[in-house]
């Protein structure tokens, strides 16, 4: 029994020694200043592989192996670059048209954490209370440390009518708290409008998908028609849009700017060093426009104000933007498989970098509830003995009565909503002002 003991730590050492002449053979020692050859690392790679494949304890498929060996290099690049199985880049392909079955919110991983980067409106998270920051700590009883974006995405997509919970970890809570979420068909549609009072437009864009840009328009046409004229000033609300298709980006900054450089693009290969310009083609009226941010604003929607900022179009208002300002190429691989790869970084037309630094609004802007608070106002007419009004000209506004367009409760109860309308209001006033003083 003692003899049986002893001879298994020297067979042990004897294969450590087997193993060790394996690889001290695939990879000799370099010279100072030789240029490393990166096939005695493919060598190397498919020692491994062989060694694994013919001696693990149990029987792993060639293809298995291959494909965690893939996802373990990726793994050492950035949060965004990620290989997608035939699955994952089919359900790619359906993000980019806007539906498919799950529980509406945009993730990456941040400090290697996964976390949202913004709830989609009307959605289950959304109506969950999820908010950008949120980390995910576990997808059902799965803990997510280590876990890929696509597997993550893979993990909360399913049929309409399907429960899943989710473990959230947020800056205000004591501890973790788990949330069940059931599954809808997840519709998104990327651009809404209404018109606000004194003839200001509102545009909601949610994502840039496929038709964002042509949505856009016939918004604007819409509401310029229910306005009876060109708008007397517009807000674009980009907070919480995760981002989508650079091309679309491009053309919704080129709606609103007669020229100049939009966005350009830095990266090793010179296919990656693009840039992009705007035309001046029927672009629309020059009305005062405020941009709306938060740090659920990524990437497309960061392009969009970078370049309203920067062109002087556009005041921005709100909260830093996520600053996801790196370029992903996805490239088809054999057998429907595709790679996700970070090729570049976006730059605004001066200059600025986004990645990990994000936009900062001109007027920062938190969020906050406003309520309503009744408390008795005295006026003059409560005056005892007040005097009668004049028989002159109405002493009030200088409007006719209610505004055909009002602001709701809804918008009440959205501050960075309101302090943009302000704004805009503002301006008005200011540039209907004599500076001379004079009638």
């Amino acid at each position: 029994m003692p003899t049986r003991f002893k001879a298994v730590p020297l067979i042990f050492c004897l294969f450590i020694f087997i193993l060790a002449g394996v690889f001290m053979e695939s990879r000799p020692c370099l010279a100072a200043g030789e240029r490393k050859d990166p096939y005695r690392d493919l060598k190397l790679f498919t020692d491994v592989l062989s060694i694994v494949r013919d001696n693990y304890v149990d029987e792993v498929e060639t293809d298995k192996l291959i494909q965690g060996a893939i996802n373990g290099m990726l793994l050492t690049l950035d949060p965004h670059s990620a290989f997608m199985t035939p699955e994952a880049y089919q359900e790619m392909q359906i993000d980019t048209r806007g539906e498919f079955g799950g529980i509406g919110i945009e993730i990456a991983i941040r400090d290697n954490v996964l976390t949202v980067v913004s709830p989609i409106e009307d959605t289950p998270a959304d109506r969950a209370g999820l908010m950008a920051g949120d980390q995910i700590l576990k997808i059902g009883d799965k803990p997510t440390k280590d876990m890929t974006l696509v597997d993550a995405v893979r993990m909360m997509r399913g049929a309409k009518g399907t429960p899943m919970t989710i473990t959230i970890m947020r800056g205000s809570f004591a501890v973790p708290k788990e949330i069940t979420l059931v599954r809808e068909i997840i519709k998104i549609r990327s651009v809404r409008s209404k018109m606000l009072d004194e003839g200001i437009g509102y545009i909601r864009i949610a994502q840039f998908q496929e038709n964002t840009a042509e949505d856009l328009q016939r918004n604007l046409a819409g509401m310029r028609r229910q306005n009876g004229a060109d708008l007397a000033g517009l807000i674009v609300d980009l907070r919480n849009d995760p981002g989508g298709l650079l091309d679309q980006a491009v053309k919704v900054a080129d709606i609103f700017l007669k020229g100049g450089v939009i966005v350009y693009t830095e990266g090793r290969d010179e296919q990656s060093k693009m840039k992009f310009f705007a035309r001046d083609d029927g672009n629309e009226p020059t009305c005062p426009m405020v941009a709306m941010i938060n740090g659920g604003s990524a990437s497309a929607s960061e392009i969009v104000a970078g370049a309203l900022q920067d062109h002087s179009r556009a005041v921005i208002l709100g909260t830093p933007s996520f600053g996801k300002g790196s370029v992903q190429t996805v490239i088809p691989l054999v057998d429907n498989h595709g790679l996700r790869l970070t090729t570049a970084l976006y730059f605004t037309p001066s200059g600025r970098s986004i990645q990990a630094k994000g936009i900062i609004p001109d007027i920062l802007v938190h969020p906050l509830q406003v309520k309503e608070v009744e408390r008795p106002v005295f006026r003059e007419e409560d005056l005892e003995h007040h005097l009668a009004p004049g028989k002159g000209k109405d002493g009030g506004a200088k409007g006719k009565g209610q505004p055909d367009y009002f602001i709701g409760s809804q918008e009440q109860d959205d501050y960075q909503l309101m302090r943009a309308l302000d704004l805009l209001k503002g301006w008005r006033l200011l540039k209907g002002l004599n500076p001379n003083g004079a009638a």
